[in-house]
């Protein structure tokens, strides 16, 4: 029998390789709202995090987001993202 493959994704803040179901998802959707997805299952274009705020503020710092959507991000948004990362460590 074969063993399942385990999907990989990189950090955009980090840049380590983990698998897909410890990662939080960042997405992008046809509108160009920026979002998180707990699902994991929305439509949009997608990036992945590391649900640590320390992975989230390198990624503000080094332009992560903006770098793997390929927009410029607002600070609001930035903010918002910001609170809802809190909201999921509790």
């Amino acid at each position: 029998m074969s063993t399942k493959k385990i999907p990989l994704r990189q950090c955009i803040g980090c840049g380590e390789m983990k698998s897909k179901k410890e990662m939080i998802r960042i997405l992008k959707t046809d509108t160009g709202e920026i979002m998180l997805d707990a699902t994991g299952r929305k439509n949009g274009r997608g990036a992945y995090l590391c649900p640590s705020m320390d992975c989230f503020k390198k990624a503000v710092k080094g332009k992560g987001i903006e770098r793997s959507f390929k927009i410029p991000v607002p600070r609001d948004v930035y903010e918002a993202l910001e609170k809802e990362m809190e909201q999921l460590g509790q």
